[in-house]
């Protein structure tokens, strides 16, 4: 299968690069290496990759239509998986016109350079902040009452409603993923797992918003990048699913579970709640169980020690 990823030099697309590799896909991964956070750090991400002959990397911006079309043309893919995004619910609160531009322009760009050129299968990465404030605990993707509090919870809404219209109007086989607080190795420096384990590891204060009784589905990266290739692989020509745990764990515990696995105990600074936080979440996945063969396994204290372990 020849795969385009967007976004794969970032955290959850170099996975994804490495797991397409490994199993005899050849694979195109588009980047614009945004200075977000130390481009270094993607650079790093994909340096096993570029040694694949199966594999070759374009640095480039999705929403570049001239780029993305000239990509499609010459690509010949079998499926392409949209990860790139900008990211960030309080960043997205500053600027949601920057948000609005990648993650509704750039997408419209993908999939309008996907009907020209083959229709391949199209995999979205959409994001459990979909469901904002909705009191509908655990979330089903039939929830009728998404209600995001952010701009970057509404520019994947919207993106989402724009992967229907091009199934319905040009046929495009598209599945958009509802992503639920992924970690692991190589997540961004800015998430919350990996900034707790930077200043406990350092021996500084560790930032908490609120009293970490907040909850939050967290996803371990190899069960994420199983769930993308199940959507993948799916005869499923269109729908949109969550990927996520179905368990909800406090930040107080994460922090606990982090101590653990350091052997240092945190020095935990508390402030208020932050605006576009939801108190909770968790995903239903029994849509994905049965029609992506989706099966996570990874429990969150392991997922924790592997990320420690690779951060150390």
């Amino acid at each position: 299968m020849r795969v385009l990823v967007t976004g794969g030099a970032g955290f959850i697309g170099s996975h994804l690069c490495d797991a397409l590799l490994a199993r005899g896909d050849t694979v195109t991964a588009l980047d614009n290496f945004d200075p977000y956070y130390d481009p270094k750090l993607k650079w790093a991400n994909i340096e096993a990759a570029q040694d694949h002959l199966g594999f070759a990397l374009v640095e480039g911006d999705i929403r570049d239509g001239e780029l993305v079309s000239h990509l499609f043309a010459r690509g010949g893919f079998d499926a392409a998986v949209h990860l790139a995004a900008l990211a960030g619910v309080r960043e997205s609160l500053a600027d949601p016109v920057s948000f609005n531009d990648v993650n509704v322009d750039g997408t419209i760009n993908l999939m309008d350079a996907a009907v020209k050129h083959g229709r391949p299968r199209f995999i979205f990465a959409s994001t459990s902040s979909v469901y904002g404030l909705s009191p509908a605990i655990p979330y089903r993707e039939d929830d009728p009452l998404l209600s995001p509090v952010t701009p970057y919870g509404a520019s994947k809404i919207a993106a989402e409603k724009y992967a229907s219209v091009y199934h319905h109007v040009h046929g495009l086989p598209v599945v958009s993923l509802r992503l639920f607080t992924a970690y692991g190795e190589r997540q961004r420096p800015d998430m919350a797992i990996h900034r707790f384990a930077r200043a406990i590891l350092d021996g500084t204060p560790l930032t908490m918003y609120g009293d970490g009784s907040t909850s939050r589905d967290y996803t371990y990266i190899a069960d994420v990048v199983g769930g993308i290739l199940g959507a993948l692989d799916s005869p499923v020509p269109h729908g949109v699913y969550n990927i996520g745990n179905n368990v909800a764990h406090k930040l107080a515990d994460v922090v606990a579970l982090l101590e653990q696995a350091i052997g240092k105990t945190a020095t935990i600074e508390h402030l208020p709640e932050q605006p576009g936080d939801p108190p909770h979440t968790c995903a239903d996945i029994t849509a994905a169980r049965r029609d992506l063969g989706y099966n996570p396994q990874t429990e969150l204290s392991e997922g924790i020690r592997r990320f420690v372990d690779w951060l150390q």
